[in-house]
Order: C-alpha cells, then sequence, then structure tokens
C-alpha cells in the first residue's frame, strides 16, 4: 500500500515523536512538526492512517501509537538512514581497534559497543564454521610435560588447547608435531579432522605415532569449537529500562538469548546486509512482541557472522541501522586485516 506524501511525513512525525517520548501522540503535538496544516487536517489524516491500520488509538481520548504496520512502512518507505556523525565513527573505531589482535575480542566488543550506544542488548556471532578451514597450528611448550595447541582457521577464529603428554616434551617434538601436521591440515575443512584422520595420521608414522595421541585429541577439540558458532551477548539489563517493552517481552528476550541452538540457527541464518524484523515478523515465537535488528559483516569480501540488537518494537531504528551498519563495516575491516596477516 502506497499513502500520500502529506501522511506518510505525518506517520513519521508520530512515529518519530513517539520512539522519543513513550507516549501517545496527538494532533496538537504535531502542530509544532513543521507539517503546514490545520490542526483540523491533522487529525482527519491521523484518522485516515488509523483507519488503514498504521496508527492505533488505545483510549477515545488519547493520542495515536504505531502498530507494527506504522514502523513497518515506516522502514521501508519513509525513513532516511544517514552515517554517524564523525564524533561516534571515531569511537567505535577506537574502541574496535584496541582489541585488534583476535576476532573474538573485536566481535564481543563490537557487542559492547552497540549495547552502549543503542541502549539495548546486542549480539555477535562468530562465523560459521562448517565451511571455515585449518589456516594454521602453532605449538607452544608450557612444561616439561604440557604444550599448547593454538589453531588458527581461514575466518580468522583462534582457538587454543592444553595438553599433557605421559613423556618429556622436547623441543625437537614439538618442531615434527608442528611441521606434519601443518602440512597434513592446511587448508582442510575444519570438520573433516575427526578419529578417523587421526588415528590414519598417526599410524603413517609408526612407533613415533604412539607418541601423538594427547597432541591429536587437542587439534580434534579446537577444532571442533572453531566449527560451531559462538555468540557473544551484551547489555541484557538495559532491558529492564526500555521504553515499550514489558517484563514478559524482556523475559522472553533472554530466553531466546539463553537458548543457544534456536538464537544460533535463526541469527546465522539472517540474509546478507541489514535486516529489520518487527514483531510478529521475528521467525522466533519469543520475539513476537520486539524488534531485531541484524547486519551481517563480512571477511574478505565473503558474508560471515552477524551482529544484531533486539529490542521492543519503540526502537529508534534510524539510529540503530546507522550505528550497526558501521559497526559492521568496522568489524569486517578489521578481520579481514587479521586474516590476510595470517
Amino acid at each position: 500500500m502506497t499513502i500520500a506524501p502529506r501522511k506518510q511525513k505525518i506517520l513519521a512525525a508520530v512515529i518519530e515523536n513517539y520512539i522519543a517520548c513513550g507516549e501517545p501522540i496527538g494532533s496538537k503535538s504535531l502542530m509544532n512538526e513543521d507539517l503546514n496544516v490545520s490542526s483540523a487536517t491533522i487529525r482527519n489524516e491521523l484518522a485516515d492512517l488509523t483507519a488503514k491500520g498504521f496508527l492505533v488509538q488505545p483510549h477515545t481520548s488519547a493520542g495515536r501509537i504505531p502498530t507494527e504496520d506504522g514502523y513497518r512502512y515506516y522502514v521501508d518507505n519513509i525513513m532516511e538512514v544517514k552515517s554517524p556523525d564523525e564524533r561516534v565513527k571515531r569511537y567505535i573505531q577506537s574502541r574496535l581497534r584496541s582489541c585488534d589482535d583476535a576476532p573474538e575480542r573485536i566481535l564481543e566488543t563490537a557487542g559492547k559497543i552497540l549495547s552502549e550506544l543503542l541502549m539495548t542488548v546486542a549480539a555477535a556471532t562468530t562465523p560459521p564454521g562448517e565451511n571455515a578451514r585449518v589456516h594454521k597450528l602453532k605449538f607452544v611448550q608450557t612444561g616439561r610435560y604440557t604444550s599448547m595447541l593454538v589453531l588458527i582457521t581461514s575466518s580468522g577464529m583462534v582457538k587454543s588447547r592444553l595438553f599433557r603428554c605421559d613423556y618429556a616434551i622436547t623441543p625437537e617434538m614439538l618442531n615434527v608435531f608442528d611441521r606434519s601436521l601443518n602440512e597434513a591440515l592446511a587448508g582442510r575443512p575444519l570438520t573433516s579432522v575427526n578419529q578417523p584422520f587421526a588415528q590414519t595420521f598417526a599410524a603413517s608414522f609408526g612407533e613415533l605415532g604412539l607418541l601423538m595421541p594427547d597432541m591429536l585429541n587437542a587439534v580434534m577439540d579446537a577444532c571442533s569449537e572453531a566449527s560451531g558458532i559462538n555468540i557473544y551477548t551484551s547489555g541484557t539489563t538495559k532491558l529492564l529500562y526500555q521504553n515499550g517493552l514489558d517484563l514478559i517481552s524482556a523475559r522472553n528476550i533472554l530466553e531466546f538469548l539463553g537458548d543457544s541452538s534456536e538464537s544460533e540457527k535463526m541469527l546465522s541464518n539472517v540474509p546478507d546486509g541489514t535486516n529489520i524484523y518487527i514483531g510478529r515478523e521475528n521467525p522466533s515465537p519469543l520475539l513476537r512482541h520486539s524488534s531485531l535488528i541484524s547486519a551481517r559483516y563480512n571477511i574478505e569480501k565473503q558474508p560471515a557472522g552477524t551482529l544484531a540488537v533486539i529490542g521492543s518494537t519503540q526502537i529508534d531504528y534510524k539510529k540503530a541501522v546507522s550505528i550497526l551498519e558501521y559497526t559492521a563495516e568496522t568489524v569486517s575491516e578489521l578481520i579481514s586485516e587479521l586474516v590476510r596477516k595470517g
């Protein structure tokens, strides 16, 4: 449905004022919005927008508030998203570049930034690991009988595992492990580093293979963890202070985030680019009275994980999309740089 420009302007004024104050918006409140029409005309337009399902009047004498359909029309047809101001950009860049030594730290910090700037709960997912490959392995001796394995994946994720052997570990042994495993695993899918691979690999070394079980178990554990998806959440307590979000809806959001299987599935399957799910549009029933805004970040120009904010349907959509997209863009640049450095 397309509505006339004047109605669009009035609908936008109602939504943006309601997002700002949380109170129903009446015709008198809109007289200061530079609409260049009379109070009677505004009342007639409000009545028509209500009849079309974009607004609702909670009480006969009250003003109007947006419906989910009203928010959707506003987001799709009226809202103009601008880049964040330079001060906000510098803040985001500074915070993210202070932890650009590991993708996990970048993603965790990105969630914290979104939560702080938008005053809502935020989530960041690591890239799906089903298509990731082993990029590099490193071994670091930590004791006479212990060592640490460090796995770096093609998506830049870093996983480490400590392992202990029943024999004294020497630098020469670690060099053999390092060289042989990198030759065997470089470019190999993480999901293929399993028990059959470990048995075949150890057998190829004859008697020396008897010294490898603990080390190979560490490699398999690290690859298994890296092949999954992790979600970093921030700002859950901010749900208690959001306009338009009751305690039941806040509890449902927390339940959604707490169910790792559901939240991982939904957040990892959102389409590329920026997506806005309002109320009943959300795939999860737990979010049917909330809004979720997501943006995919890229690694080396390929879609990777997801950044998202979740809150009431009264969330400031323009601000949320602006900050979310810029944060995702910065995350893409920093993680891609790490991957290129290897």
